[in-house]
């Protein structure tokens, strides 16, 4: 859990010392043999750390044009080892200045790696407690990738919706113009059309009062001319007789 050598990074999982790799030789070389447990046949100890290799592939990182390797330690850990391992997770959450609370990517790798600390020591003591261990471990990565995918996308499509929003709003805003302007170009239209209706109302009541006054002069001619012919027809019969 110490801080490891070479180009790699500080892990809380426990690794052998690093070994030189040959990088003609076939990727499969020989392990780092860790200290020996206190019991178990060696067929047991290879088959413990084939399992700790699955599930902690060995990292592998270039310096100075040399291959480095180094695996899990397949030895076991005591009591001392588990309180070690809540100090130095304790510590490097403080030195990380890891958020106590809410979402942070330096305290989830920090517990990530004290979880998978905690799995290689299953494994040593009991392989099918490590490895059902690695199960919940892996559900519970899915699980937590699943929100993160949901988060992702409830997010991009809050995003989509709120740009549509703003593209509706300028929209509507832009509708509701237009019609602001056609509602005062019909207005102007109806104004006109009124001022239209009183001019032609005026003129049609005016046309209207001198056809009567000339139709009124026209019967009071008419009127004259009758008297006037009344009284030449009297005048004549009069004569006569």
């Amino acid at each position: 859990m110490e801080d490891t050598n070479g180009g790699t990074t500080f892990s809380l999982v426990r690794y052998n010392n690093p070994v030189l790799i040959d990088k003609e030789e076939p990727s499969s070389s020989p392990r780092p043999k860790s200290a020996p447990p206190s019991s178990g046949s060696p067929e047991a100890r290879d088959e413990t750390e084939e399992i700790l290799d699955s599930i902690l592939p060995p990292r592998e990182w270039e310096e100075d044009g040399k291959l480095w390797r180094q695996s899990v330690s397949s030895t076991p850990a005591t009591r001392l080892d588990v309180m070690n391992l809540q100090e130095q997770l304790d510590l490097k959450l403080q030195q990380r200045q890891a958020r106590e609370t809410g979402i942070c990517q330096t305290r989830r790798e920090l517990y990530a790696q004290c979880f998978d600390e905690l799995i290689r020591q299953s494994t040593i003591n009991c392989t099918e407690r490590g490895l059902l261990l690695l199960r919940v471990r892996d559900e519970l990565r899915m699980t937590l990738h699943a929100y993160q995918t949901l988060y992702e996308s409830s997010i991009a499509f809050g995003i989509r919706k709120a740009l549509q929003a703003e593209q509706g709003k300028t929209d509507m805003e832009n509708y509701i113009s237009k019609l602001e302007e056609e509602k005062a170009g019909l207005e102007k239209e109806v104004s006109d059309l009124k001022i239209t209706c009183q001019m032609v109302e005026k003129r049609a009541q005016e046309q209207k009062q001198a056809e009567e006054k000339k139709h009124g002069e026209e019967i009071n001619f008419l009127k004259r001319t009758n008297q006037q012919l009344k009284a030449q027809l009297e005048g004549i019969i009069s004569q006569k007789k």
